[in-house]
C-alpha cells in the first residue's frame, strides 16, 4: 500500500509561536540619551513579551490521493498549519516534509502581482510551479474559461474585484496540476455558482490522484469531498481520522463556531415595549453549534425581555437559504402564551425543527416579534444567526447510498412501499380503457 500511496507531507512536531502586542517602536539617539538621564534604570526595565502557540507539536503524515480535511473554530490554526506547508513562514520547532510540486490558494490574490495583467500572472504562476510555456499554453483556456474572466483577462489585477481574483486565482491552482494542492476557505469568496464549480473541480482533481488538503467552515463541503479530516483546537490535533467520525465529534465537542448572538441592554433591538436579547441555534443536549446532522432536531432560542405588560406578543423566525430565498417562516405556537398578555420579564421561546426536514446546506435566520391585534412589528432582525445542515454517508438519511450533491431546501425521509407481485411475463398490460368489445389494434 505504501508503494501505491507514498507520504507526500510529512509533519513532526510542527509549532509556531507569534509575538503579541505592538513592535516596539524605533528611537533616535538622542531619545536613548534622553530616557537614560531622566531615568537610568528605565534601560533595563523592559516588560516580558507576550508570547502566542499558533501551533503546536502538530504530528500527522498524508498520502498521495488523499483528501484531507482541516476543520475547527477560527483561531484554531489551520491557516498557520497551510502557511507552514506552503513556506511562506518558518516554524519555530519542528519539521514539515514535501514531497511533490505544490500548489496553494490561503487567501485572495495569493502569489499574484497586482500590476500584472491576469494573463500575465496565469504564466508566473506557472513558471514559479516549475511549467513550461507550452505547458501552460495548453491549460490557459480552460483557466480563462473557469474564471470566467475573458473580458478583463488582459487589466491589470488590481482593478479585479476580490471575487474575480478569487476565481483567476483557483483556477490557475486547479488547472496548472500541481501534485499537491493546498486550499484555505475558497468557498468563502464568490457567488453560489462558482462554489459549485470549485467543489466540481477539487472532486475532479481529488479523481485525479492528486493529494488536497482542504480548509474550511463549510462542514458539508468537508464531509463530500474529504475521505480524512484533522480537527484542530487552540493550535494543537484533538482529533484525527475518517471525515464522518471527525466532523461527528467536532458538532458534538461545541468547538464549532457559536451560531449565536446576544445584545446588550443599551443596543438591543427593540422599543418600549419589547427588546431582543439573544438568538441561538442549539442541539437537543444544549450545545450552541454552527452545524447539524442531517437527521437530528435543531432548535432555535429566541431570548427577549417584555418591558411593558399588557401585550400580546408573537415571536416569529424567517429562514433564508444561501441563495436569500426565504424557506420558511415559523411562529410560536405555544398554546400556554396564544393570545395571553404577557407581564414584564424574560422569556425564551425555542422553536424546533424536526430532523430530515431541511437540506444541506447553509441557512441564515432572521428573528423578529410582533403585536397581532393590531399589527405591528416591534423588532425585526434580518441576519440574526445561521447554521449548517450536514448530510451523513453513511445511508440511513433520505440520500440513501448516493453520494453526489442532491438539490432542494428540504430533504424528508419520505415513507416508501414497494410490493413484489410476481415476474413479468411479456404480456402486454390490459388498458382500463378496455372492454370485452373489439378493440381495433
Amino acid at each position: 500500500m505504501s508503494a501505491e500511496n507514498p507520504i507526500v507531507i510529512e509533519v513532526q512536531g510542527l509549532g509556531k509561536k507569534y509575538r503579541v502586542g505592538e513592535r516596539e517602536r524605533y528611537l533616535a539617539l538622542r531619545d536613548l540619551v534622553a530616557r537614560a538621564i531622566k531615568s537610568p534604570f528605565q534601560l533595563l526595565k523592559r516588560p516580558a513579551p507576550d508570547y502566542l502557540w499558533a501551533l503546536r507539536d502538530v504530528s500527522l503524515e498524508i498520502r498521495r490521493g488523499e483528501v484531507v480535511g482541516l476543520i475547527g473554530r477560527n483561531g484554531a490554526g489551520k491557516t498557520t498549519l497551510l502557511k507552514l506547508l506552503s513556506r511562506i513562514t518558518r516554524p519555530t520547532e519542528g519539521y514539515a516534509e514535501i514531497r511533490g510540486r505544490v500548489g496553494s490558494l490561503l487567501e485572495v490574490g495569493t502569489g499574484f502581482h497586482p500590476e500584472l495583467t491576469g494573463r500575465e500572472n496565469i504564466y508566473l504562476s506557472g513558471a514559479i510551479l516549475g511549467m513550461s510555456r507550452r505547458e501552460i499554453n495548453q491549460k490557459y483556456e480552460a483557466i480563462v474559461e473557469f474564471a470566467g474572466v475573458e473580458r478583463f483577462i488582459d487589466t491589470p489585477l488590481k482593478h479585479y474585484s476580490s471575487g474575480m481574483q478569487m476565481r483567476l486565482a483557483f483556477a490557475v491552482a486547479a488547472h496548472l496540476e500541481p501534485e499537491i494542492l493546498l486550499v484555505d476557505e475558497v468557498l468563502a469568496v464568490g457567488d453560489l455558482e462558482f462554489q459549485r464549480k470549485c467543489l466540481g473541480k477539487m472532486e475532479e482533481v481529488a479523481s485525479e490522484g492528486r493529494t488536497i488538503v482542504f480548509v474550511s467552515h463549510n462542514v458539508g463541503a468537508v464531509t463530500r469531498l474529504c475521505n480524512r479530516c484533522v480537527l484542530l483546537d487552540q493550535g494543537i490535533v484533538v482529533r484525527h481520522g475518517s471525515t464522518y467520525d471527525v466532523v461527528n465529534a467536532y458538532l458534538r465537542s461545541g468547538l464549532a463556531t457559536s451560531a449565536s448572538r446576544e445584545w446588550s441592554s443599551t443596543d438591543a433591538p427593540g422599543d418600549n415595549v419589547v427588546r431582543l436579547r439573544a438568538v441561538r441555534v442549539r442541539s437537543t443536549e444544549g450545545v450552541v453549534a454552527e452545524a447539524f446532522d442531517i437527521r437530528r432536531p435543531i432548535g432555535v432560542d429566541v431570548v427577549f425581555d417584555v418591558l411593558e405588560g399588557g401585550q400580546v406578543l408573537s415571536p416569529n423566525l424567517h429562514f433564508f437559504d444561501e441563495q436569500g430565498a426565504n424557506v420558511f417562516i415559523s411562529i410560536d405556537a405555544d398554546p400556554h402564551w396564544r393570545r395571553r398578555q404577557r407581564p414584564v420579564g424574560r422569556y425564551i421561546s425555542t422553536a424546533w425543527i424536526p430532523g430530515n426536514l431541511l437540506s444541506e446546506g447553509t441557512f441564515v435566520v432572521g428573528a423578529a416579534i410582533t403585536t397581532l391585534i393590531p399589527m405591528t412589528v416591534r423588532l425585526y432582525e434580518r441576519d440574526a444567526i445561521a447554521f449548517q445542515v450536514v448530510d451523513s454517508t453513511d445511508g440511513d438519511s433520505a440520500r440513501g447510498d448516493y453520494a453526489g450533491s442532491l438539490p432542494g431546501v428540504v430533504r424528508p425521509l419520505l415513507r416508501w412501499e414497494t410490493n413484489y407481485e410476481s415476474e413479468p411475463t411479456g404480456e402486454r398490460p390490459t388498458s382500463v380503457t378496455e372492454s370485452d368489445e373489439e378493440v381495433l389494434p
